[in-house]
């Protein structure tokens, strides 16, 4: 495997809480979705929903994974057990990194 061919990519997504990354990032690893996933505590996010700014703490989950698992696999997993009506689920390209370690999310997400 060629990590070219595998598409790494790192998944944002925003939680409520601790608990609820942990539940997240848990189905990602059993379902073989996510080969590591980082959560971050303390947060603090500032956003338009519904006409109003909100300021909230939040975690954010760091999701290393391969685009081939991002649709079919890892969206609809997060946004069942996601609390929020619209989760931010954003996934950005890896264009460069540790060969040995590219091929190990490959890996875990095969």
């Amino acid at each position: 495997m060629e990590s070219e061919q595998l598409e790494p990519i790192i998944v944002l997504i925003t939680a409520p809480s601790v608990q609820v990354a942990k539940r997240i990032a848990l189905a990602l690893l059993e379902a073989k979705l996510a080969a590591c996933v980082n959560i971050l505590p303390g947060v603090n996010s500032l956003y338009v929903w519904e006409n109003a700014v909100h300021d909230e703490q939040e975690v954010l989950m760091l999701v290393k994974t391969q685009a081939g698992v991002f649709e079919q696999g890892l969206l609809p997993l997060v946004k069942s057990l996601h609390p929020y009506e619209v989760p931010e689920i954003i996934a950005l390209p890896v264009s460069a990194g540790l060969e040995s370690y590219l091929r190990w999310i490959g890996e875990m997400t095969s």
